[in-house]
């Protein structure tokens, strides 16, 4: 591709080819995402007294933000050969496999569930595993507060 004198530059926003960039397409692109959370389950994340980097955290988390080696991969960062897991158990690193699925990180959960004083099961998929463990508490707004930090 040649630089053409003759042709003006100009940007162009993919979300929107006729209207231009907007705020609120940017905004459409964060929120329409094939691993959606329901409404209700975004208020679990977006709480006035966690802190903005572990709402942050949560958010990428649950739509599959987070720069794990399969993301790094789908954006042509990584080669094919190196999205193996971090810990070495030969398996894909996804979100789904580090935070639920992994056999080294899995532990962790355990844990955590140990020293809080709660025993469940986790399931199995990553959305239902943050809106279970926010309520395995039970009822109170304060224990609750306390199972978002986590």
């Amino acid at each position: 591709m040649f630089l053409n004198v003759s042709i003006a530059d100009r940007w162009n926003w993919h979300l929107d080819h006729n209207s231009g960039y907007f705020v609120c397409s940017v905004y459409y692109m964060l929120t329409a995402d094939n691993s959606q959370v329901v409404e209700a389950d975004s208020n679990l994340i977006w709480h006035r007294q966690v802190p903005a980097e572990v709402s942050i955290m949560a958010w990428r988390l649950l739509r599959n933000r987070l720069l794990t080696k399969s993301n790094l991969l789908a954006r042509r960062i990584i080669s094919l050969e190196a999205q193996r897991c971090v810990t070495g158990c030969g398996e894909v690193e996804t979100t789904q496999h580090l935070f639920v699925s992994c056999a080294v990180f899995s532990e962790l959960w355990s844990l955590v569930r140990q020293w809080i004083g709660v025993y469940e099961v986790d399931p199995l998929d990553i959305n239902q595993h943050f809106i279970q463990f926010i309520y395995l508490s039970g009822g109170s707004t304060k224990r609750r507060f306390f199972m978002q930090l986590v």
